[in-house]
């Protein structure tokens, strides 16, 4: 897909590694300025490293933990002293907890909500204003295929929850920002072949090949930045055409109604 993004400005979380690097590498390969943040210095360095020997684009990599504000703030302040206001903002990062709720530990539940939702919606609100006075941008965000169960699987309660209120903030957000030109794009992938898949229960080595790459993923974030400024694909599902569980969607047994 040729997507031309020479002179743009990007932001990726997560993205020393999985879907997060392979997305900043692509936008790399297609012209833009890059900012990759992720919480290790040492990983971010290697791929800063990686992506400007296969590019030789513009690309600086800063250590934040998206679940704190004050490290969001650095992140933009420096982005925008490096290459100036943002164009395309891709939130990546997240962490999982797969418990029964009633066993999940408390601080689990509070990393949940300040990276996988707060750190979401602070960063939009902190690239946003920039993006209305241009009257562009695109902000993309990996939310999750669980979020079309209903219910959300087991043993991810509140990491599903979670997403499912995220997904609703973004539609809102989309309806509430179009007259402005700015594009919010959900992205619902399955299940991803990452470090963080490979800590999930209820999979086994058999079952990894059914898992999706991360570049089927960074094809649906590049197929969100090739439409008409005048379109926006707000929700891209891209989902395993085989489930790597025995079971539909994470082990869920579902009643009936009586």
């Amino acid at each position: 897909m040729d997507v031309k993004l020479k002179g743009k400005n990007a932001i990726i979380t997560g993205a020393s590694r999985g879907i997060g690097k392979a997305v900043a590498l692509r936008l790399a390969e297609c012209g833009a300025n890059v900012v990759i943040a992720a919480r290790g210095q040492e990983s971010l360095d290697e791929t800063v490293k990686e992506i400007k020997n296969k590019t030789k684009a513009k690309i600086v990599g800063v250590s934040v933990d998206v679940g704190k504000l004050e490290d969001l703030e650095m992140l933009v302040s420096t982005a925008n002293k490096e290459f100036g206001p943002i164009d395309i903002l891709v939130n990546n990062a997240g962490v999982s907890s797969q418990y029964s709720f009633e066993k999940q530990p408390l601080e689990d539940i509070e990393k949940l909500v300040h990276t996988n939702y707060l750190g979401y919606v602070r960063l939009i609100r902190l690239v946003i204003n920039q993006m209305i006075e241009r009257k562009s941008g695109a902000i993309i965000n990996m939310v999750s295929g669980s979020t079309l169960c209903d219910p959300v699987p087991k043993t991810f309660v509140t990491y599903s929850s979670l997403k499912v209120g995220l997904r609703a903030f973004l539609k809102g957000l989309f309806w509430e920002l179009r007259d402005h030109g700015i594009k919010i794009i959900s992205i619902l992938p399955g299940v991803v072949d990452t470090d963080l898949t490979g800590k999930l229960q209820n999979i086994t080595s058999e079952q990894t090949e059914r898992l999706m790459s991360c570049e089927t993923v960074v094809d649906m974030v590049m197929f969100a930045l090739s439409v008409p400024q005048n379109a926006c694909p707000l929700e891209l599902a891209v989902i395993n055409q085989q489930t790597p569980w025995t079971k539909p969607v994470i082990d869920y047994e579902q009643k009936q109604a009586k």
